[in-house]
């Protein structure tokens, strides 16, 4: 892979600042992702795999690797102009194909993953010692596709399924040893996402290597959350929600116009 493509994941890495966080405004289709990377105050992009999947009309839990590769190469060329590190939602990674499509996403300028510590295939946690060796597998990959600076934000969905906060920074820590950049814990929508206090004693347990999705509403702020000292925020579905909306109500002030013509 090119010199450009680490200098980029050189650039993502360097972003991930605790108390400085990268923020992060999901996308999931050319236009939304030319559209983010036209923006001045954009540093990087994401994809989120559950606007993903809804762009493609199914759900999150349904999106094959074939699906997200096929997103991914559009919003890749639609961002190639710009030059912006551009960050995928590989979900599970797919099991065995994990390295494969490392290697895919690598060969279109990607230069991050989001990684799930939870397998879709049993439907229950991948145990610790392989969740962690699969982060080694990501960045093994990556380097030898000549990324070495290649970032694996891992997830861990332990709050998310009623589990404890123990075991969450225990799979943190262990995933940073592994080599992940940042840790992304979801508190699940159950639940309310993650409370102060679980921010405050996350950020203190990852040394400040911290990744959490930000609400619009009745949840944390991002200067809040700056504060406390995470080093990266996103978005999730959000925008692609607001957009829907957005269209929803455009599209039902049209039906209603009745005979009204241009």
């Amino acid at each position: 892979m090119s010199v450009d493509t680490n200098a980029l994941a050189q650039t993502f890495k360097a972003l991930h600042k605790p108390r400085t966080p990268l923020l992060l405004t999901n996308i999931y289709d050319g236009i939304s992702a030319k559209t983010i990377a036209a923006l001045p105050s954009s540093r990087a992009l994401a994809t989120a795999s559950q606007a993903i999947a809804e762009a493609a009309g199914i759900d999150d839990d349904d999106l094959t690797l074939p699906q997200n590769l096929r997103a991914t190469r559009i919003i890749a060329s639609a961002i190639k102009p710009f030059n912006k590190p551009l960050t995928v939602d590989l979900q599970d990674g797919y099991g065995a194909h994990l390295e494969h499509a490392i290697g895919e996403l690598v060969s279109l300028g990607v230069v991050g993953i989001n990684l799930e510590d939870f397998d879709r295939e049993t439907n229950d946690f991948f145990p610790l010692p392989n969740a962690a060796e699969r982060v080694r597998r990501v960045l093994t990959t990556a380097r030898g596709k000549g990324v070495p600076d290649f970032v694996v934000n891992a997830r861990c969905d332990i709050l998310a399924h009623g589990g404890a906060i123990k075991e969450v920074i225990e799979r943190g820590k262990a995933y940073l040893d592994a080599g992940a950049t940042t840790v992304f814990v979801w508190g699940g929508s159950t639940r309310g996402g993650l409370k102060r206090e679980e921010v405050m004693q996350l950020v203190e347990a990852f040394d400040g290597r911290l990744s959490v999705l930000l609400k619009l509403k009745d949840g944390l702020s991002v200067d809040e959350v700056s504060d406390i000292g995470v080093a990266r925020i996103s978005l999730g579905p959000t925008l692609q929600r607001i957009a829907i909306e957005r269209i929803r109500e455009v599209a039902s002030e049209v039906y209603g116009l009745g005979s009204r013509v241009l």
